[in-house]
């Protein structure tokens, strides 16, 4: 079964060029949270329908309405496992 993260970004990082903050770039929605942007977890949905009504709803809540198009959808099968093979820490500045 597929089911459907939905998932928020606030921005507050300084990626841009020009240190500027960017919110969407040729992947989707851009997010570094090591560069302070801020990721909320809306719910987990058993539909695409009900995760975009979901987002359509956030959308008019303050915080949210600030940055509407920095929603994203994850979906996942349920019970099947991700980081099947780790992971390995990268120091800062390697």
């Amino acid at each position: 079964m597929i089911v459907y993260p939905l998932w928020h970004v606030g921005h507050q990082n300084e990626a841009g060029d020009d240190g500027s903050t960017v919110h969407v770039d040729e992947n989707g929605v851009f997010c570094d949270e090591m560069d302070g942007d801020d990721v909320k977890l809306l719910g987990i949905y058993s539909t695409l329908e009900r995760a975009e009504e979901r987002m359509r709803q956030a959308r008019l809540l303050p915080g949210f309405r600030d940055e509407p198009e920095c929603f994203y959808f994850d979906p996942c099968e349920l019970d099947e496992g991700d980081w099947t093979e780790g992971f390995v820490r990268v120091p800062p500045g390697e």
